[in-house]
């Protein structure tokens, strides 16, 4: 899904420049022409700038939805598996150690041990 909106989103984002450069600017920049021409009223002028404005409004309006979605899915994924960004990406949690007993006194058992007869020593 969230390829899906990427790929919806880089089209909007690659569609919104085109229309925005298309758009006739005061200084003349690279509009579709001015006045005039044989249409007969299609797309003059005024009509060609009424269609890019409303085209560009709706292609803007898309690409803020699909940058919120895109923000959304980000943070759930964040949530549901957090980690450092100097994690290596194969690695998802660091490990955890055990707990280690002090060294050089010895684990207790879990049940107490009997109690030992003395030993006789041995002869060589």
């Amino acid at each position: 899904m969230e390829l899906i909106i990427l790929i919806i989103h880089l089209f909007l984002a690659i569609a919104l420049v085109g229309v925005i450069l298309l758009q006739k600017s005061e200084g003349g920049g690279l509009g579709m022409g001015g006045g005039g021409g044989g249409m007969g009223g299609f797309l003059t002028a005024r009509g060609a700038a009424n269609l890019l404005t409303r085209t560009t409004a709706i292609l803007a309006g898309l690409f803020i939805c699909t940058s919120l979605a895109l923000a959304l899915i980000a943070s759930n994924k964040r949530t549901a598996q957090p980690r450092s960004i100097i994690d290596p990406p194969g690695r998802t949690a660091p490990a955890t150690p055990g707990t280690p007993s002090a060294p050089g006194t010895p684990s207790t058992p879990d049940k107490p041990a009997a109690p030992s007869t003395p030993s006789t020593p041995e002869k060589k």
